[in-house]
């Protein structure tokens, strides 16, 4: 179970955050939540489609990073292989929390940030200060809050891209089966994309409307990111067969 407590420096003065990549860290993902804003980044390394949450029935896009459940193939020899990593995967063991004020209605709670203390990167002798000696917040941490900011933004801006792909029916489930190099196949299901015959359909007003809100560039970004599915299938094959080159 989560540990989630209100970061202090009465309480968390000592600790480190390990910053380092790795299975045992939790890294082990085969997709990640990424947001409207991080599109340009993520793109140039992932391929990126749409989940949707069973619990919620909304959905967000990710950032697709293995073929089946705790497969992360950009982890390489405790390194993430990609320069860019997705701000939901970075901000570990940090999160947003939301603490009442005093007389406050639940909608005006305000955001502050808590840490996970049963997270594998919290630890007492290794990693990143979370406070200097006069008890300030180290450069770290405040890179950190800033990052924790940025994904509290960035709900709100998925919500808005999504509204617009639902509006205009651009979202589509789609099934991949997966031929691997030792002739075995893997099948990704459950996710969803672009629908690209409904989006050469739209008249020039919807795109005009699409372009003046900045959407029609991230959902190009969407589609184009698809390429990288060859990349990731390379890294797999040679996962299954390293010596092949």
């Amino acid at each position: 179970m989560n540990n989630h407590q209100l970061l202090s420096y009465e309480t968390h003065g000592n600790c480190r955050v390990i910053t380092d990549r790795s299975y045992t860290l939790g890294d082990g993902i085969m997709h990640a939540m990424i947001f409207a804003t991080e599109l340009r980044a993520s793109q140039a390394h992932y391929p990126i489609f749409f989940c949707k949450d069973n619990e919620t029935g909304t959905f967000y896009p990710a950032a697709l990073f293995g073929f089946e459940q705790g497969e992360n193939l950009y982890l390489e020899n405790n390194t993430w292989s990609a320069s860019y990593v997705p701000m939901i995967v970075e901000r570990h063991p940090f999160l947003i929390g939301f603490k009442s004020q005093d007389g406050a209605a639940d909608a005006n709670r305000a955001p502050v940030v808590s840490i996970d203390m049963d997270s594998p990167r919290v630890s007492r002798e290794n990693g990143r200060r979370l406070f200097n000696d006069d008890g300030q917040p180290s450069e770290f941490l405040g890179q950190s809050v800033q990052l924790l900011d940025a994904i509290h933004r960035g709900h709100s801006d998925n919500k808005g891209f999504i509204e617009v792909l639902l509006r205009y029916d651009l979202l589509e489930s789609c099934t991949m089966d997966i031929g691997l190099v030792d002739g075995t196949q893997r099948k990704l299901l459950g996710y969803y994309t672009i629908n690209e015959s409904k989006l050469r359909e739209l008249s020039g007003d919807i795109l005009t409307l699409l372009h003046a809100g900045n959407y029609l560039e991230r959902i190009y970004m969407v589609v184009a990111s698809l390429s990288n599915m060859g990349t990731l299938i390379e890294k797999k094959n040679t996962r299954l067969q390293p010596d092949r080159h």
